[in-house]
């Protein structure tokens, strides 16, 4: 079989105007003829389900918890990409599109990832428009910060809970459909199989979890938004909620599967502490923006941090790769860590960490900028490993986290089934072989809020 991204012709930055305009339009009138079924209430689904409701779509939503705010958006913590440039160092659409393909090893599809950048800049309008509560300059600007793979400060945060934030904003835009009827949400349902006739994607086969009745709805389009497939490893960061079943069984009904060797590494993550852990947790990359990576420069050497000088420290992100530091992509973070470690030089009672650092930063802008910053992600390390980040520094491992891989989409982020559609992490096309920091919540919500809207027709 051929496959046709559908990818419009002209200039890179013209793509997504012209296409916008090309797109055969739908009477209003005539929207509430079309149903379509969400499947996935994290922020890709409740943004899509809330959205095409409004248009005047009618829109089953399903969702695998009792609640759409379960969704595992809500443990993203450093924030959300954006090309806004509000702090004046040179940021744009395009370095954003730049830094996009070059994170992602110049192997993801450029015409969808310009997309993303240039409606990175409406949806922090949207999101503030909802309420979202981010963080603010003294003087009431949005505030900014640096992650990983960026040389300019684009991504806009909520302290260390944006994932969460963001998740509550499109669930209100959810709740407020549903409350009016526009949108028909169904908790506690599992899809079981995908209904595909004559190669048409019409329905889901949906199990319902509290009583175990099997149920059938029809439907013109489905939208699967049930994130990646990281709990195929025995550890990840990923809820035991997570998993690829409802996309396993789009593959299995002929959809195609693009890119699943893509895996990605976070390199902040709590190491393993036993034999007997079902999940690893994550620390945000934004911690890098001020804590230090570093692991002695002896092999061996157990001593306690605070009795290695500094000549005997190896700031390994800083002397490998100047330009970025510690805020180096995920993937060359990770791979350094684990090399470090595989020589000998790790830390902690197992050799299987690295140290992250906050001791400079704290005596530079003093504990309160620290704990206003971070005091969330402090507290959590302290609950789970009895170790206080403010005294020691914390200790650190590359964890499965994310994946890039996914269902094969086209330009309208369409499968090579007809009326399916994948949307956000669950499908492959805008992250390459690695994803940038903070440009997952991104992809969530420039999917449900502006590209799958503008998708005229199935």
């Amino acid at each position: 079989m051929m496959l046709d991204s559908k990818i419009p012709s002209g200039k890179l930055d013209e793509k997504w105007t012209k296409h916008k305009f090309d797109s055969k339009l739908i009477n209003p009138a005539n929207k509430r003829k079309f149903h379509v079924i969400v499947v996935g209430t994290g922020l890709a689904g409740s943004s899509a389900a809330a959205t095409l409701s409004e248009l005047g779509y009618q829109v089953s939503a399903f969702c695998i918890q009792d609640s759409p705010r379960r969704a595992h958006s809500i443990a993203a913590q450093g924030g959300i990409n954006a090309a806004k440039n509000y702090q004046n160092d040179g940021d744009s659409v395009h370095r954003l599109f730049y830094d996009t393909i070059k994170g992602g090893d110049y192997r993801s599809r450029e015409a969808n990832v310009h997309r993303l950048a240039e409606v990175s800049v409406n949806i922090i309008d949207q999101c503030v428009a909802q309420g979202v509560p981010f963080a603010r300059e003294y003087g009431g600007l949005l505030d900014n910060r640096s992650f990983g793979g960026a040389q300019v400060s684009r991504t806009f945060y909520a302290r260390g809970q944006t994932g969460q934030q963001l998740l509550l904003g499109a669930y209100s835009a959810l709740m407020k459909q549903v409350g009016c009827g526009a949108v028909k949400l169904y908790s506690r349902r599992e899809m079981v199989d995908l209904v595909v006739i004559n190669g048409h994607a019409r329905g889901i086969i949906a199990r319902n979890l509290i009583n175990g009745q099997m149920e059938r709805h029809t439907a013109d389009a489905v939208l699967l938004c049930t994130g990646g497939y990281g709990n195929v490893f025995y550890l990840s960061t990923n809820a035991k909620g997570c998993n690829v079943t409802a996309a396993w069984r789009a593959h299995k009904r002929g959809a195609y599967f693009a890119n699943p060797c893509y895996t990605q590494i976070h390199p902040t993550c709590i190491p393993v502490s036993g034999d007997h852990q079902s999940k690893l947790t994550l620390m945000s990359e934004s911690l890098r923006n001020d804590g230090r990576v570093w692991v002695p420069v002896k092999k061996g050497d157990k001593r306690p941090h605070h009795q290695i000088p500094e000549n005997e420290r190896d700031y390994y992100l800083e002397r490998h790769y100047p330009s970025f530091g510690n805020l180096a992509p995920r993937d060359i973070s990770s791979r350094r860590a684990k090399e470090a470690c595989d020589d000998g030089r790790g830390v902690g009672a197992t050799g299987q960490s690295v140290y992250l650092d906050f001791r400079d930063s704290i005596k530079r802008l003093g504990e309160n900028v620290i704990r206003d910053r971070y005091s969330n992600l402090f507290d959590m390390y302290e609950r789970i490993t009895g170790e206080n980040p403010y005294e020691m520094p914390m200790r650190i491992y590359p964890a499965v986290h994310y994946t890039m891989g996914g269902l094969w989409v086209d330009y309208n982020l369409m499968s090579n089934l007809k009326g399916l559609h994948v949307l956000g992490e669950a499908n492959f096309s805008d992250h390459g072989a690695n994803r940038l920091g903070a440009s997952a919540l991104m992809q969530g919500l420039a999917d449900g809020y502006f590209v799958i809207p503008d998708r005229k027709s199935t």
